[in-house]
């Protein structure tokens, strides 16, 4: 594939290449149209060109000056007369504006009418894209008016006032570091788009002028359209279609505009027909687009580079200059979800709760189904969310199978920093879900290994007859905030060897613990299959939630909403006075919602430091932060992410639920000794 030099600008310096954190600011609107009259229909988008002031691009429908529905007015001298006339006057307004606008026009080209998108910045005709495909079924009559483009046409015209204007299928335009490829209406609905050859091109920003016309059930087979595209394509698409103030006739137009990225709605502007009010002004939608997204997304997926032999075409750039003005700060025009693992939609939150449930037990049921039949299933169960969710996985694929819930041994373990509380919800949750209960007191074990060690736990000097009892209340009386590795490496080592002594273990440590290397090396950090292994914290606890919503027994309900409502705690530092938990894991390591947050952004889009930081500073999460506590938080979740690879070099198999997972056998490889300074 060559690039040829339809140069209408010179290419930009690298230090302007790039928009501010990858954000690419799009408006895509419907006009308010005079069919047939295309001066007056440029007069009217005037206000639109002016008021764009925050958009790098202004998208506006097909034929948008004269309107889609003029018929055989379009042949006329007098009409295309009034087209130039148009065309310079749109020229003329964006003369020292931000955006780029991209407008729909009739234009002659070698003596025959063509249906094109108008590409203008800066109060210059930068190119012209026409449509290929032009639909000539039902109430469509486009052939009837214009010849397709086809790549025969002309590579360049002079037109209103300006020479040698780049035109062709084969333009992309340039605009620092967004390629943006133009199609028009039926071009989306054909079985392979323009847009998915100027994607594979290098295009990562696609645009769609159309005018189409409302009837059942389109709108949302156009919502699936522009979705999809933007998924296969992994660019952003925008659709700007025609308005109410185009109908005519027979034919109903509903302004209806889109933009979309990867596969994911970003906005939405209202169309006739959504059910709402009617209609009473002209319909527009904004969004930021993420081009760093786009960028990682197109890296680590080989399959979309291969797709490039497909092309048959060398395309053309145009390199655009950028905008003089600068985009003002303020908040992304884009969703934010301080939650990104946990949908926010109630409905859509329930269903991916039980897909998730769904995907463990199976992943589960598998590896059990290849063990000897008597072989005992083995958790370690304390009452926290992690464990709890790894005894309903496990409850589920047995009952799946036909296997009895007594095969599963739920182990309680209760150490020197267990409570009465959690220790309770443990027993109870192992008696209602129908588990084999064991029970084994390691606090004896604990104090015998710290003699063995020569260990003194938080600093007490231990004595021949010290006993548990004794150690219990020593430990108790110690400052808050102290803090002792061994005595809690003990108790968790501990816990593994008694667990493994049992049988098959299923892990239950989560994949933000595996993150920030929130385990015990060879302790609860080891299994021998674990189910939650790319499930983050915060997702946890909705899916316990989500079980207590649709349980049976009110006694079980009851048990799992006081899990779900616990302080998160590994619960090896003693309890305080009072018998309350002392040991918060958010106190330590910052709030989980952060953690998960900075994870999401930077597993899944591979984004970097500030840009995470940029995004957090305007996601609204639950607990307020401070700026401070964010920065604290980003800059412990790189350390500990950083030096706890060598833990998630070596960790169990599990089932890979969503698209952020760190396996080191499918999903992520790191040094375990990679340094961190570009970080």
């Amino acid at each position: 594939m060559s690039k040829s030099a339809a140069v209408a600008h010179p290419e930009v310096g690298h230090g302007d290449r790039e928009f501010r954190h990858g954000l690419l600011r799009i408006t895509a609107a419907s006009t308010c149209v005079r069919v047939g009259d295309p001066l007056a229909c440029a007069r009217e988008c005037l206000g639109l060109i002016a008021a764009a002031t925050d958009a790098d691009i202004l998208l506006l429908p097909e034929l948008a000056l004269g309107g889609y529905t003029c018929g055989d007015l379009f042949a006329t001298t007098a009409h295309q007369q009034a087209v130039e006339a148009a065309a310079k006057l749109i020229c003329e307004a964006t003369r020292g504006q931000r955006s780029v606008v991209v407008i729909g026009a009739p234009v002659v080209v070698d003596g025959s009418l063509m249906n094109v998108a108008l590409v203008i910045a800066d109060g210059e005709l930068l190119g012209i894209v026409p449509k290929q495909y032009l639909p000539n079924y039902r109430e469509f009559y486009e052939a009837r008016h214009f010849r397709a483009g086809d790549g025969s046409e002309p590579t360049e015209i002079d037109w209103i006032g300006q020479a040698s204007i780049p035109l062709g299928i084969d333009l992309l335009f340039e605009l620092r570091d967004a390629v943006i490829g133009i199609e028009i209406c039926e071009d989306l609905w054909v079985p392979i788009p323009p847009s998915s050859l100027q994607a594979l091109a290098g295009a990562n920003v696609l645009l769609n002028l159309s005018a189409s016309n409302e009837t059942i059930q389109k709108a949302a087979w156009r919502r699936e359209l522009v979705l999809s595209q933007s998924g296969r394509c992994l660019a952003a698409y925008a659709y700007a279609s025609a308005g109410p103030s185009e109908s005519t006739t027979d034919l109903v137009f509903g302004g209806h505009c889109l933009i979309a990225e990867n596969g994911g709605l970003l906005g939405e502007s209202r169309h006739v027909g959504d059910g709402d009010e009617p209609l009473t002004e002209l319909t527009a939608v904004t969004a930021d687009v993420d081009l760093q997204r786009l960028t990682h997304d197109r890296r680590v997926t080989q399959t979309f580079a291969q797709g490039r032999r497909m092309i048959d075409r060398s395309f053309r750039r145009v390199f655009v200059a950028p905008p003089r003005a600068t985009l003002a700060a303020g908040p992304p025009r884009r969703p934010i979800e301080a939650r990104p693992f946990v949908p926010q939609d109630p409905t859509t939150l329930d269903r991916r709760c039980a897909e998730v449930l769904a995907i463990q037990s199976a992943g589960l049921a598998k590896r059990v189904s290849r063990l000897p039949a008597d072989l005992p299933l083995v958790i370690g169960i304390s009452g926290g969310l992690d464990s709890t969710l790894a005894a309903l996985v496990a409850a589920r694929a047995c009952d799946d199978r036909g296997w009895p819930r007594s095969r599963i041994i739920g182990l309680t373990m209760p150490g020197l920093g267990t409570t009465s509380g959690t220790r309770r919800n443990a027993e109870r949750l192992i008696e209602l879900l129908g588990l084999t209960p064991r029970q084994i007191d390691i606090r004896q074990l604990s104090l015998d290994t710290f003699r063995v060690l020569d260990h003194r736990p938080l600093g007490i000097e231990l004595s021949d007859d010290d006993t548990v009892e004794s150690l219990q209340s020593k430990l108790v009386g110690t400052a808050d905030g102290a803090s002792d590795l061994v005595l809690e490496n003990v108790q968790a080592r501990l816990r593994t060897f008694l667990l493994m002594s049992h049988g098959f273990v299923i892990g239950t440590g989560d994949l933000s613990e595996q993150a920030l290397g929130w385990c015990t090396y060879n302790a609860d950090h080891m299994s021998m299959y674990n189910v939650n292994t790319s499930i983050p914290k915060t997702l946890v606890k909705f899916l316990v939630r989500h079980v207590a919503s649709g349980c049976a027994s009110a006694e079980l309900a009851a048990v799992l909403r006081s899990i779900a409502d616990t302080p998160v705690s590994p619960e090896l530092l003693p309890p305080d006075a009072s018998g309350q938990i002392r040991q918060s894991t958010e106190q330590t390591l910052g709030a989980y919602e952060l953690h998960d947050f900075f994870l999401y952004h930077f597993i899944r889009y591979g984004l970097s430091r500030d840009k995470i930081r940029y995004l957090a500073g305007w996601a609204k999460f639950e607990q307020d932060h401070t700026a401070a506590e964010i920065d604290v938080t980003l800059e412990s979740f790189f350390s500990r992410f950083f030096s706890s690879q060598f833990k998630r070099s070596c960790v169990p198999d599990g089932p890979k639920v969503g698209s952020v997972s760190l396996s080191p056998r499918g999903d992520w490889r790191m040094p375990s000794d990679a340094d961190r300074g570009a970080f």
